[in-house]
């Protein structure tokens, strides 16, 4: 496993989606909502938590799938010896 791997475009689009959807959800549960839960952080945490967490668990889990390899790509892993 490389360390300098750059960061897939299917990894940045699910962190992203799970972003604006939990952001979403976190200003829906503010504006209707009774949100016992996290009482003890203040309201401008609360959101924040909630919309970086999901985030967060998308990127690990994205990052950590195996990339599919496409027609014409070599496959993934150590070179071949000879």
């Amino acid at each position: 496993m490389t360390t300098n791997a750059p960061i897939e475009a299917k990894v940045r689009s699910a962190t992203a989606a799970s972003f604006v959807v939990s952001l979403l959800i976190a200003v829906l549960n503010a504006v209707a909502g009774d949100s016992r839960l996290l009482a003890p952080l203040p309201s401008w945490l609360q959101a924040v938590v909630i919309a970086l967490i999901p985030a967060a668990l998308t990127f690990l889990a994205g990052w950590q799938a195996p990339h599919t390899a496409r027609s014409g790509e070599p496959p993934a892993g150590p070179p071949a010896s000879r």
